[in-house]
């Protein structure tokens, strides 16, 4: 069992940039995932970024490619996401979610059994 709990969210106008950050009750073991989701009132959970800790291999969705890094430092037990050049669509709850056992960089809501509690970002044009 894992505990995450985020930080980072905020305002910011559409260009800029915020680094999230996800602080885990443990360290990640070796073949967990961690990722990054995010979410619209009355829509589905998007999964935006995703690591495998086995080897570091990243899955990031279109929409935020070439625009958001996530990464793990294993010292701290912090999961980071780091987004620059936001858009306003952008704007969401994001939430940080750990996976028991993986074989990749799972990106699918349900493959994630322990979430945080969530952090609004709002990105104004």
């Amino acid at each position: 069992q894992v505990q995450l709990v985020e930080s980072g969210g905020g305002s910011v106008q559409a260009g800029g940039s915020l680094r999230l950050s996800c602080a885990l009750s443990r360290r990640p073991y070796s073949r967990n995932c961690l990722g990054w989701f995010r979410q619209v009132l009355g829509k589905e959970r998007e999964g935006v970024a995703s690591i495998f800790t086995g080897d570091g291999r990243t899955y990031y969705a279109d929409s935020v490619k070439g625009r958001f890094t996530i990464s793990i430092d294993n010292a701290k037990n912090t999961v980071y996401l780091q987004m620059n050049n936001l858009k306003p669509e952008d704007t969401a709850i994001y939430y940080c979610a750990a996976a028991d056992w993986c074989t990749g960089p799972e990106i699918l809501a349900y493959q994630y059994r322990y979430w945080g509690q969530g952090t609004q970002v709002t990105v104004s044009s």
